[in-house]
């Protein structure tokens, strides 16, 4: 029993901000030294827009806390908050246009067959998981060959320009191996981080269900994805206000490609989820038809006020079918 309903969740919260403060620094110092070895700017920008490592980090310690039905929340959660509630506060703020090349359009659309397909049979074992991250793979490598044969890439990253000109001054003004050993220990603190604000999260979250009465699936869906994915705003948004609107669409388009297969598939391979008639009732139809919209507006090549709104509109109503069916 717990003694105050305020306590567990501010360990939620504490542990849910311990963990995207320890993420962003670690894709900070990674990305400087990836930068440092000589890995390609263009392939450090698409992993980087594709992997959520924070929705990952506290889907798998939800998981191997004995969490699954959190886990798999967030993983729906997370891709209906940018579907929903990211492209649509960007197109309601700022109405853009943007001409998505149509093979990215496409390979989005078809990305969430493999998980479908083996959901069937309510369940996703280890193996099935196993599936999952190797198909995120061959996915990540279209982006590449796509990519690789454009003069101007569509996910293109001025950060990174920026990372190697950083790289470059400090290189002349530090010692290489110290700045390694500066570098291999900030990753280290990182992942002490990502791992002690996860256990937070899973601790606060166990005891929030409790005290709230409240169900795993739904908690996980709603509020811990939109605690956790409050970036995906500005890194949707902030592209689009500056006239880039591609590099924020890139961001919705590698980040959906990453949650139906290896996010999906490490939660799987940490704990065998088992599926309940919510998420083929209530998840998948509003994943299924966010993506159908978010997709046809992109095709159209705008999304406005009108199409915004509508997005937010269906977010809404994933939140209120969460708690009342």
């Amino acid at each position: 029993m717990v003694a105050s309903p305020l306590v567990p969740v501010v360990v939620f919260l504490v542990g849910i901000g311990v963990v995207v403060w320890s993420v962003e620094e670690f894709v900070e110092h990674v990305a400087e030294a990836a930068v440092g070895l000589g890995v390609s700017t263009f392939l450090l920008t698409v992993v980087l827009a594709g992997i959520d490592l924070e929705n990952a980090v506290l889907g798998v310690a939800a998981a191997a806390g004995d969490l699954p039905d959190v886990a798999l929340g967030t993983v729906f959660g997370e891709a209906l908050f940018i579907l929903g509630a990211a492209v649509g506060l960007a197109g309601v703020a700022i109405p853009f246009e943007t001409e998505t090349p149509r093979e990215y359009l496409v390979l989005t659309a078809v990305s969430p067959a493999l998980l479908g397909l083996l959901s069937l049979d309510g369940r996703l074992s280890r193996f099935d998981g196993l599936v999952l991250v190797v198909g995120f793979a061959p996915l990540l490598w279209v982006v590449y060959r796509r990519e690789a044969g454009r003069t101007t890439r569509y996910l293109e990253a001025e950060d990174a320009d920026e990372i190697e000109a950083e790289a470059g001054e400090e290189s002349d003004s530090t010692d290489g191996d110290d700045r390694e050993l500066v570098e291999l220990g900030v990753l280290l603190l990182t992942v002490v981080g990502m791992t002690a604000g996860s256990e937070l999260a899973v601790m606060g979250a166990r005891d929030v269900l409790a005290a709230f009465d409240l169900t795993g699936l739904a908690f996980g869906a709603t509020v811990m994805s939109f605690v956790a994915s409050l970036e995906e705003i500005l890194l949707t948004v902030e592209p689009v206000r500056e006239g880039r609107p591609e590099v924020g669409v890139g961001n919705v388009v590698g980040s959906t490609l990453f949650f139906v297969t290896a996010n999906a598939g490490v939660v799987a391979l940490v704990h065998p989820l088992t599926l309940s008639r919510t998420v083929f009732a209530v998840h998948w139809p509003f994943f299924l038809g966010s993506l159908a919209l978010v997709l046809a507006f992109l095709f159209r090549g705008r999304v406005g006020r009108p199409e915004g709104a509508l997005l937010l509109a269906v977010y809404a109503g994933y939140w209120a079918a969460n708690y009342l069916l």
